[in-house]
């Protein structure tokens, strides 16, 4: 865009063009008129004149016109004008016009002092050539001195105050370019001051939210930067946030009230299904959306600080595709969210977009963790407890029969000898439940062999040392659909599972199933024992110091399947488990959807 210099230089270049015309066409008709040449000098001038005009052409189009141009320019305008009164005889009256070039050039680039000085030299300059030219000597009469003085008396007055009048506009003119121009340079430092508060906020902001990674906190630290981003943009002490609040999509996909300034306890309980008004056109869209009547908002219009407003913007918290939510505020004042606070509350919404994804990424991790370690931690109680419900107790019983044996050995040797032989079936037992227990803990045979084998020794060692018949069903090739840690999470349910039904079931048969249905494997752990209330017990779980049916599902969900336990008072217990095929591995069989594997 062309400044207001720039312009006016075209506006001479014109002007320029236009008064070398005019002066080529006044000189032409009276030459037409008084059957004469035209005058050599003035057409050296017109010539020079476009030259120069041209010249000044090709510098205004580079943009580097300076002041010393300027003043050179000025300089040949005015001779110019002179050099035209002076080659064209018995035209200078028809020509004066001419002059108010120079003069409005002074005006508009210097002052209107500059101008008058220019008239007056322009018109004594006039007085000088019309009196050299008027051959006004010894010899003229009087009367046609005093009619040529007194033509060229009243031609220079009337120049002068022309002259006054245009050099008057052209300082009027100066004073408006430069008042657009002091507005056009305020406008702009008010809109880098705006940027540079823009991004130091910004700035500040992101500082303040990658120095913590509680959710909460991120909250309340975007909801707080809003609000004296506020101040600093508009440079105003007092509140102009009525209301702030940051609502976030739940599980029910409505929208809750996670922080809030403004409102009441009891208005923070309330949900939005953000279906219509203010709320729904910023959850669907990308921009802030702004309304100057909230009291008549469906939906935002429940909050009574949000009637008492007078304009209320909503932001989208917005990462990709996902939707976290909305920040809205609320202004006691009109038409107080401008464009440009508009872009700088995208600006603090992205940065807080990007904290909350960090944050729920290390609550989850933090979550992760402590689940593990509940795992663990139940993983070593049940350890504990299955060693001292059975190899510590059987070895305390052996230690007692030994001492038992050692006081026979003397009184009744064969009794002691039957007693040996019932301690080396008792120790011979333990060893098998201690293996039972080691390979329960790590399954070498899983990894080597897969889960298959590994479920069939399961079976072998639970008939080795339980009387409860494990029946085991199997498809083939199940191994090649699964991962590792799919064929892991599924042997630890089983093996759970199986442990249950024999420890607290009072079943007379146990039965596991492996089978592919569709694009899943199936793993189902079932007993014909007296059964559980599957709500009532979960419902006590605050209380229990076991955590069995929880660790059953959390195992599936690692690998991205589920555990779903069927169960009823004296109608036994079945615990099912789905888990996808893993992708890249191929399906074997034509399994239809309801088939069970046979034995």
């Amino acid at each position: 865009m062309r400044t207001s210099e720039q312009r006016i230089e075209w506006l001479f270049i014109n002007m320029r063009w236009f008064l070398l015309l005019a002066v080529a066409s006044v000189i032409s008709m009276d030459v037409s008129f008084r059957g004469s040449s035209f005058p050599r000098a003035a057409l050296v001038l017109i010539v020079v004149g476009g030259v120069a005009n041209l010249t000044a052409m090709m510098v205004a189009l580079q943009g580097s016109t300076n002041q010393a141009i300027r003043n050179a320019l000025l300089l040949y305008d005015l001779l110019l004008t002179l050099g035209f009164l002076a080659s064209a005889k018995n035209l200078q009256s028809q020509l004066l016009f001419i002059s108010l070039v120079p003069i409005m050039t002074a005006a508009l680039r210097n002052s209107w002092g500059s101008s008058i000085l220019v008239t007056i030299g322009v018109v004594l300059a006039y007085w000088l050539i019309t009196w050299t030219q008027g051959g006004y000597g010894l010899d003229a009469s009087g009367l046609d001195i005093l009619a040529g003085m007194s033509t060229a008396v009243v031609n220079g007055a009337v120049l002068f105050m022309a002259g006054i009048a245009v050099g008057y506009i052209g300082s009027r003119i100066q004073h408006a370019l430069l008042r657009e121009r002091e507005e056009r340079d305020a406008r702009n430092a008010a809109a880098l001051r705006a940027a540079h508060q823009r991004a130091s906020i910004v700035f500040d902001l992101a500082g303040t939210l990658s120095a913590t990674l509680n959710y909460e906190r991120v909250l309340e630290a975007a909801l707080e930067i809003s609000r004296t981003g506020l101040h600093e943009f508009f440079n105003d002490p007092k509140d102009l946030s009525q209301v702030g609040l940051i609502m976030l999509v739940g599980l029910d996909q409505m929208l809750y009230i996670a922080k809030a300034r403004g409102i009441s306890p009891r208005e923070e309980q309330l949900r939005f299904p953000a279906t219509e008004g203010i709320l729904a056109t910023a959850m669907h869209g990308v921009n802030p959306v702004v309304s100057s009547i909230p009291a008549d908002d469906p939906e935002l219009g429940r909050l009574a600080r949000i009637r008492e407003c007078q304009q209320v913007i909503a932001v989208p918290l917005r990462a990709g595709f996902e939707s976290y939510g909305l920040l809205v505020l609320g202004s006691s004042e009109a038409d107080l969210y401008t464009p440009d606070f508009r872009d700088l509350l995208m600006a603090i919404c992205n940065q807080a977009v990007l904290a909350l994804q960090n944050a729920r990424l290390y609550q989850n991790l933090m979550e992760e963790k402590d689940r593990l370690v509940t795992v663990e931690e139940d993983a070593r109680k049940k350890l504990a407890r299955n060693l001292h419900d059975g190899p510590t107790q059987t070895i305390a019983a052996i230690a007692m029969r030994l001492n038992y044996v050692r006081l026979l050995v003397d009184r009744d040797p064969e009794r002691s000898i039957q007693e040996l032989h019932q301690l080396e079936d008792l120790a011979r037992m333990t060893t098998k439940e201690i293996r039972q227990m080691l390979f329960t803990l790590r399954p070498l045979i899983l990894e080597s062999q897969g889960l298959v084998a590994a479920l069939e020794q399961l079976r072998q060692k639970h008939q080795e040392t339980n009387r409860l018949p494990f029946h085991l069903e199997t498809e083939r090739d199940v191994d090649r659909l699964l991962s590792k840690d799919a064929k892991g999470a599924i042997f630890y349910i089983v093996e759970e599972a199986s442990a249950n039904a024999r420890k607290h079931a009072e079943a007379t048969n146990l039965w596991v199933r492996l089978y592919q249905r569709g694009m899943s494997v199936v793993a189902e752990v079932e007993d014909d024992g007296k059964g559980f209330d599957v709500a009532a017990m979960e419902a006590d779980y605050a209380n229990r110091g076991s955590l069995g049916l929880i660790n059953l599902r959390e195992r599936a969900v690692l690998v991205k399947g589920k555990t779903v336990v069927t169960s009823a008072p004296g109608k036994g217990t079945k615990v099912t488990v789905t888990v996808p095929v893993s992708e890249g591995l191929q399906e074997v069989g034509d399994q239809s959807d309801t088939g069970v594997p046979t034995a």
